[in-house]
């Protein structure tokens, strides 16, 4: 209490240090005392009313316990009254045993009385049962079969009450009612028979399923009651509980599961279809079946029936035991797919459990699936399986195909835009769409899988391609003669690279369609590489052919002159078209383009001009040319190359001959072909300066030599501008290389060699010191010391090589002589 009063007292003191806390707020000290006044009266008034309040509940509740307690004893004492009387009345109820058995057997008797009547009449009644039942009137049938049976019920149960163990009498009934089970399970038939035909029932005649419907109801009230009453006296009659309710379901369950397994008419002997076939007519079947019972078959059974959902379980639970059969089966690959279409997709679709009609109560979204994912997934095992099978024998044989065609004497079919091409990739790409295609009905997963499945067997045929194509190459290189159309089906081949590798970016934009599927796709091996690589070798033999016409070695070469504007003149000899030249080309298609070739008599040697060939004769215009083209190649840096030589406008007119074919290849091949034909075509040309085939006697001829070179390069420069035409890219980079030799060997004054020489190098840092020996050889006008001087300063000095330079000397080689010798 002293601490309360403490604790009171500080906290006052800190109150009023509150209030007090500026000189001018002491004038307030009566109006603050006042206000703590009426705060302390009314702290005092709550406390006083809250303990009167808990005074007032004390006081009623000690009443009301005082009042419990007179009432306790009270019944206490009426207990006792009652056992009391109890005690005194049990002499009494032993003495009225006689009466309670009179009472028993009295209403024995009234039971008898009562059913006096039926029993006399029971085969009157069972006959009248019988007609009713085989003239279909169901209900008037039932309704005096429950007249017998509650006949019979009612002294069986009496019998029971009055001596259950007396089976005599209890037998003695039941066989005197013995053809009352008989007429239940006639009855019972009946009502099956009409039940396994309720879909079409209920169309024709639905009062007739409303009433085996209310039969079925009256049963099982009647068994409701029997068992509860079983509780009290443990009494059954015979026959009880039907259970029709339950049977019916079991009736309607069955008949759903021998429609669904009677929808087969066909097997995969008779019929290849057979499957999709079966499936469809399932989909019918179900979706025309749920469609009346929902319509229906609803209003002619109680509501607590949920006789729709009960139908919809059945139909679903006999499809998936239907699906799994059948998944169980030895399914083709065409089969599987069937299957698995319908399962996953058709089911849920709107031609099925999602159409319109048996909304709201069919949920697809709750269908449990009709084959387990464990199925599912052996499925899909077993179709890809069988799938990588045939794709690998569908690549074997289109290629097989293809290979046959480029044989034919034939050419090759070509595109809208002119180039040729075979028709692989087509039959192709045909199949991967048809089964991608396929794949997407069943799900996105498996289209994903037969997408990298076709990308995985791809590039294997790819690689069996590029061997094959390696083949036709090297056959052909056996004898050029054959295959008759090689260059047109070489050009088909790199083309259908390209086509491939556009199908195969389409293939992929189409059927991937995330990033996640796109990252699976790109894990793939890549086929550019492969395919550029066809390609590249395919072009490689191409311009072989443009090399191998070049340089082989024969009596007579013929140049096809396509290109009538040129106007080129090629010293011939008269008698040319009597000869008998070792070529392919018929005297009388010599002779068919004599009247477009005019003798011009300008000098002792007689020349051909080519005017006025028309576009279609350009192909079968051929002129004979002395010598071999090889001699044309070993022409250049000759003496006589120098006197006059049209080597270079043979080897012009050769390759634009052969790119006039090579106009058939796609434009990025072609592109590669053309800079690569440059290059080999310059390559040549450098080879032969290299070779020391020539060394000028003297400012003149080196001026003359320098000229040609310079004339021919641009010659060589305006060819393959012609070529490249619509690349959008410059052809002169290795024609520049000529003129750069050109330029060496044309300057007159030799102290300046070392800077032109030097300038050289810095271009074209892969030149070798062979290379700056052979080219000062040529000039025939450097000194041993000048060139051993030249080639030791530029050892000397560090070239640094321009990125994006392209070496070009680094495959030309010198002829065995050392530098050491050419300096001598």
């Amino acid at each position: 209490m002293k601490e309360t009063d403490l604790e009171a007292v500080a906290t006052a003191v800190q109150r009023v240090a509150g209030m007090l806390q500026r000189p001018d707020q002491l004038d307030k000290v009566e109006q603050y005392r006042r206000r703590e006044a009426r705060k302390k009266a009314s702290v005092e008034a709550r406390l006083k009313a809250a303990i009167q309040s808990q005074l007032d509940g004390v006081r009623t509740g000690l009443s009301q316990l005082h009042n419990a307690l007179n009432d306790v004893k009270d019944i206490q004492r009426s207990l006792a009254d009652v056992s009391k009387d109890w005690r005194q009345s049990i002499n009494t109820i032993e003495s009225l045993k006689d009466v309670k058995d009179a009472v028993v057997r009295h209403s024995q008797l009234a039971a008898a009385v009562e059913n006096l009547k039926n029993i006399f009449s029971v085969p009157e009644i069972v006959r009248e049962t019988q007609d009713l039942i085989e003239q279909g009137a169901l209900l008037q049938a039932h309704r005096k079969l429950m007249d017998l049976e509650c006949s019979r019920d009612g002294l069986m149960y009496e019998q029971y009450r009055m001596d259950s163990g007396n089976t005599r009498d209890m037998t003695l009934i039941h066989s005197y009612f013995g053809s009352t089970q008989g007429l239940s399970d006639e009855l019972a038939k009946q009502l099956w028979m009409v039940l396994q035909r309720s879909l079409v029932t209920v169309r024709r005649d639905p009062t007739l399923l409303v009433s085996v419907v209310r039969i079925i109801e009256r049963e099982e009230k009647i068994d409701r009651r029997i068992l509860d009453r079983k509780k009290q006296t443990s009494f059954v009659p015979p026959g009880r509980p039907k259970n029709w309710k339950e049977k019916m379901f079991t009736i309607l369950d069955r008949t759903v599961t021998t429609r669904i397994e009677g929808t087969q008419a066909d097997t995969r002997e008779s019929d290849k279809m057979w499957l999709v076939r079966h499936l469809e007519i399932i989909r019918k079947y179900v979706l025309d079946d749920l469609i009346v019972a929902k319509n229906l078959m609803v209003q002619c059974f109680p509501p607590h029936y949920e006789i729709f959902r009960n139908l919809l379980n059945m139909y679903h639970q006999a499809l998936s035991t239907r699906m799994q059969e059948l998944a169980s089966e030895d399914l083709e690959a065409n089969e599987i797919v069937s299957l698995l279409t319908w399962v996953l997709n058709t089911y849920t679709s709107a031609e099925m459990m999602g159409n319109i009609e048996l909304a709201p109560e069919v949920d697809v979204s709750i269908l449990e699936p009709l084959l387990s994912p464990d199925v599912v997934s052996e499925l899909l095992d077993t179709y890809m399986s069988t799938l990588t099978s045939n794709i690998i024998a569908w690549l074997r044989k289109a290629l097989e195909t293809d290979k046959k065609d480029w044989i034919k004497e034939t050419e090759p079919e070509a595109d809208q835009d002119g180039y040729y091409q075979t028709t692989l990739p087509a039959i192709v790409f045909q199949m991967f769409e048809q089964n991608l295609q396929v794949a997407a009905q069943i799900s996105e997963d498996l289209k994903t899988k037969v997408l990298v499945l076709c990308l995985q067997q791809m590039n294997s045929f790819l690689s069996r391609y590029k061997e094959e194509a390696q083949s036709y190459k090297e056959e052909h290189l056996r004898d050029r003669q054959r295959p008759h159309c090689y260059v047109q089906y070489m050009i088909a081949v790199v083309n259908n690279c390209q086509t491939f590798k556009e199908s195969i970016v389409s293939l992929k934009r189409k059927y991937l369609k995330n990033e996640v599927e796109e990252g699976v796709s790109l894990n793939q091996p890549s086929m550019d590489g492969i395919l550029d690589a066809i390609a590249r070798e395919g072009c490689s033999s191409l311009l072989e052919e443009v090399f191998l016409d070049l340089e082989k070695c024969a009596q007579v070469h013929y140049a096809v002159l396509f290109n009538c504007e040129m106007r080129t003149v090629l010293n011939v000899h008269q008698d040319w078209l009597n000869a008998e030249y070792p070529c392919n080309i018929p005297k009388q298609q010599r002779q068919c383009v004599n009247g477009q070739i005019s003798t011009v008599n300008a000098s002792s040697s007689p020349k051909l001009c080519v005017t006025n060939v028309s576009r279609s004769d350009r192909t079968c215009l051929w002129i004979p040319c002395q010598g071999s083209l090889s001699q044309h190649l070993s022409e250049l840096m000759t003496r006589k190359w120098l006197l006059g030589s049209n080597a270079v406008d043979i080897i012009c007119v050769t390759v634009e001959d052969y790119f006039n074919d090579f106009a058939k290849i796609k434009k990025p091949y072609k592109k590669r072909m053309t800079a690569e034909a440059q290059r080999r075509v310059v390559l040549e040309y450098l080879r032969a300066v290299m070779q020391k085939r020539i060394s000028f006697r003297s400012a003149e001829e080196r001026k003359e030599g320098a000229e040609r070179m310079v004339r021919e390069a641009a010659q060589l420069r305006l060819l393959f501008r012609k070529l490249a035409s619509g690349f959008g890219e410059d052809a002169d980079g290795h024609c520049d290389t000529i003129v750069a030799i050109a330029e060496v060997i044309k300057l007159t004054d030799p102290s300046l060699l070392y800077l032109e020489v030097s300038t050289l190098v810095s271009k074209y840092p892969d030149i070798r010191d062979e290379h700056i020996g052979a080219l000062l050889a040529m000039r025939g006008d450097t000194s041993r010391d000048m060139k051993q001087t030249i080639i030791e300063t530029l050892e000397q000095g560090p070239t640094q090589a321009n990125p994006n330079y392209v070496p070009i000397f680094k495959e030309i080689v010198v002829p065995s002589l050392n530098v050491a010798k050419l300096l001598k």
